[in-house]
């Protein structure tokens, strides 16, 4: 039965709750997971044949309309439980065929849990609460893993059920509860002919036509994307967004300055900045 609806061996890890990451390095090599509480840890299973680790990388693409080929050997894409995978084939990978699921939490956090674990303090969270009630325009900044999204995540149920929100993201990340008003936007890849590519900067023209009263986008890479998410916020809606920084001086450098170019005089339009760090020496994560 796993054989056949599943990924044989590695849905006993896939179901692990207390693993991050699962990583199938080659057939040559044991696999290892990322756990939460004792970082990278080597197990004691092992795939035999290269041939079933495209097998796996084929079923998986099959599943989301995509394909790994000799000429397409990276693959992004998601398992039905929501979970991240990512594959690359041999020769690019130089030891051999490879694949990395990224597991999502099946309840993601709430801001209680955040409190809990002193990610952030409770007059923070009040702030929010009331920033987001009265419509600012938040952008949560931070570094790689800083728990960017998981915190934009957790402020979202602030949001009145009357009004309708509109997510874009490149992967789906954000995990909203049932009675918040909610569309979800991804994006897609082009198919072999290079046909049917739908940008984040499609899906951000496209929900202004959508009468969202809050636009969230998953993260702003480039200077389109950029310029009408702040043309949206002076057209009156309600933005959320995230951006790789580690400080508030730096996620102004980043706007301001190449690729995202935004002009200086439209920050204004910002009104609160979220900043996230994370230590990695302790594995602890703050605002």
């Amino acid at each position: 039965i796993q054989d056949m609806l599943g990924l044989g061996e590695i849905e006993f890890l896939v179901n692990d709750p207390s693993l991050e990451e699962i990583v199938i390095p080659s057939s040559k090599e044991q696999l290892r997971v990322y756990s939460k509480k004792y970082g990278w840890i080597e197990t004691s299973m092992k795939i035999e044949r290269e041939e079933d680790i495209i097998n796996y990388s084929n079923i998986i693409a099959r599943r989301v309309g995509r394909q790994i080929t000799v000429l397409n050997p990276l693959l992004d894409a998601h398992l039905i439980s929501g979970d991240r995978i990512n594959a690359v084939l041999y020769p690019i990978d130089t030891r051999g065929n490879t694949i990395t699921i990224r597991k999502f939490a099946r309840d993601p956090f709430t801001i209680i849990d955040f409190i809990k674990n002193k990610t952030c303090d409770l007059e923070t969270a009040s702030i929010l609460w009331l920033g987001i009630e009265f419509e600012m325009n938040i952008l949560i900044s931070g570094g790689t893993a800083s728990g960017k999204t998981s915190f934009l995540n957790a402020c979202l149920p602030f949001i009145p059920p009357n009004q309708r929100i509109i997510s874009i993201e490149d992967t789906r990340e954000l995990m909203l509860p049932e009675f918040l008003y909610w569309t979800p936007l991804t994006t897609r890849s082009p198919n072999p002919e290079g046909k049917g590519e739908v940008t984040m900067l499609d899906l951000l023209v496209n929900s202004l036509r959508m009468r969202p009263d809050r636009i969230v986008l998953g993260e702003m890479r480039k200077q389109q994307e950029a310029m009408v998410l702040f043309e949206a916020m002076h057209t009156g809606h309600s933005v959320y967004a995230t951006v790789h920084a580690d400080s508030a001086a730096e996620t102004i450098s980043r706007l301001i300055n190449p690729p995202l170019n935004i002009p200086a005089n439209l920050l204004k339009a910002v009104n609160l900045n979220v900043v996230m760090f994370r230590d990695r020496r302790k594995g602890i994560r703050r605002i």
